[in-house]
């Protein structure tokens, strides 16, 4: 499985930082949709899906969280904690977020509007649709 992370534009002096995002330059597509993920309780995993179509990119842009990718045949974890570093998920991978530290902030940027018929929310049907058998 290869995991596609982006380094992002980070601008600074001594007075702070700025990462700053552009589309089909930073992200690897049109971006349609933002939203971001914050006060995840301990214990808690969000996510537990694929996307048909969809394609997404992830920045902690606070604190750190462990990413699960899981392409049907492997799986993978990837500690997401700098940022001015995206992870690039692609359409077909399930996708599960855990581990989110006190305060972390998981910011997604997507390519396609919200559309509940994208989403793949059975592991079994998700094995299906990627064509692995059990």
């Amino acid at each position: 499985m290869e995991i596609k992370k982006y380094p992002l534009q980070m601008h600074g002096d001594e007075r702070g930082h700025l990462v700053s995002l552009e589309e089909l330059k930073d992200v690897p597509f049109e971006i349609k949709r933002v939203y971001f993920m914050f006060d995840t309780r301990e214990g808690f995993v969000r996510g537990k899906h694929a996307h048909k179509s969809l394609e997404q990119l992830l920045v902690c842009v606070h604190g750190s969280v462990n990413i699960l990718l899981d392409d049907g045949k492997e799986k993978t974890n990837v500690i997401l904690d700098n940022p001015y570093e995206g992870l690039y998920i692609a359409n077909n991978m399930w996708r599960e977020m855990s581990e989110f530290s006190e305060h972390a902030v998981l910011m997604v940027f997507a390519s396609k509007y919200y559309d509940e018929d994208d989403y793949i929310r059975d592991y079994d049907e998700f094995l299906k649709f990627v064509g692995v058998k059990k």
